[in-house]
């Protein structure tokens, strides 16, 4: 009996003692921890110049608009084409009704021919006149010296002149009429040629290369001078049109390059110019329209949303590869090297993005060294060797 009590006060005490032999640890446990190596890229964050971008969004439209109108007062006898349909130079497009140029024309031309007719009448009256006044001047100058030698009387030598007067008048007076008919065979021919023009105009044709994007017409219509038919844009040409701020406006210029990123195009990119710049700004928004020129592309369309990609300026500004970005919840941070070549966690402010790379606005100091791309075991106090 008493053997079993003190083999069971053995047991008791032998457990009691068990806990603190385990707490022993031996030393250097968490150091070696610490003093794992692991390999990764490293970097020097340096200040580096970038052109500061200022990103704004406009609208696809053509370069080349055009409202065609009518030109002649009828009715529309035809339409010949659709919103959508793509025309070239001078394809008929629309046929106003030509009767009344027509009718224009035979009345121009009937003008003409009787304005010929007088001229004609105008001439032989000139003719007859011109030879009167050479015989009353030759019969003239014979009284004049019979006049002079007594052998003719006062009175005959009056009437001889005053015939001689009358002649010339006469004369004077064809010459004017024979001009007046020159004059209305002119205004006949030109009322002729407007006529014919006239009828020209009735069918109004493509003046270049493009798609018809509205149709404001249909056969029946009264068409006068100035009625807008269609509206045309030449395709393939087109530019977008956006806003820029007045703060930016010295920074830009005609012909400046700027990148263009269309959306509906799986977000394709085109490198366009400034091609016009409104020399006023806009009174409300304190903002210039300007005009970014693209280039040919037969997927373009008006309407499109694009993005574009204006620089502003140019100022220096700390980049790190993205791939240097560690992000834990809402935070984002770096791996930074201490002279021992250890790493530390640092809180950083990230800005805008350019490609590959990433702005940092805070946190990282010219100089400091850093872990290009994190590995799995890269943690605080781990010692980096990693090529720069």
């Amino acid at each position: 009996m008493l053997r079993g009590k003190i083999t069971y006060l053995i047991i008791v005490l032998f457990f009691l003692f068990l806990p603190g032999c385990g707490e022993k640890i031996e030393p250097g446990t968490t150091e070696k921890a610490k003093q794992k190596v692991v390999a990764a890229p490293v970097a020097v964050a340096a200040t580096t110049h970038q052109a500061f971008v200022y990103e704004a969004v406009g609208n696809v439209e053509a370069r080349t608009e055009s409202t065609v109108s009518s030109k002649v007062m009828g009715t529309v006898k035809s339409v010949h084409v659709r919103e959508g349909d793509t025309v070239k130079t001078g394809d008929l497009l629309v046929e106003v009704d030509k009767e009344s140029a027509e009718a224009q024309l035979r009345k121009a031309e009937a003008g003409l021919a009787e304005a010929k007719r007088a001229e004609e009448s105008a001439r032989f009256a000139l003719a007859a006149a011109k030879a009167g006044a050479e015989l009353t001047g030759a019969t003239y100058n014979r009284f004049l010296k019979l006049l002079e030698e007594a052998s003719a009387s006062r009175q005959e030598f009056d009437e001889i002149e005053a015939k001689n007067l009358q002649a010339k008048a006469s004369l004077a007076q064809a010459a004017a009429m024979l001009e007046a008919a020159s004059y209305r065979i002119a205004q006949a021919k030109a009322s002729s040629e407007s006529a014919r023009i006239n009828i020209k105009d009735a069918d109004v044709r493509a003046p270049y290369d493009g798609k018809v994007t509205a149709k404001m017409v249909d056969v029946g219509d009264l068409a006068s001078s100035g009625t807008p038919l269609l509206k045309l844009e030449k395709e393939g040409v087109y530019c977008v049109v956006l806003v820029l701020p007045e703060k930016h406006i010295q920074a830009v210029r005609i012909g400046q390059k700027a990148t263009v990123t269309i959306a509906s195009l799986q977000d394709k990119k085109l490198e366009g110019f400034i091609g016009r710049i409104d020399p006023s700004a806009d009174k409300k928004s304190r903002s210039f329209r300007i005009r970014v020129a693209l280039p040919e592309d037969r997927d373009i369309r008006s309407g499109m949303f694009a993005r574009v990609m204006i620089p502003v300026g140019e100022g220096g500004m700390m980049l790190v590869p993205a791939s240097a970005v560690v992000r834990k919840g809402q935070l984002e941070g770096v791996y930074l090297l201490d002279d021992e070549k250890r790493a530390h966690f640092r809180l950083i402010r990230t800005g805008r993005t350019f490609g590959d790379s990433v702005e940092v606005l805070t946190g990282i100091k010219d100089g400091a060294r850093y872990v290009v791309k994190s590995v799995p075991d890269l943690a605080d106090g781990v010692r980096v060797e990693g090529a720069e």
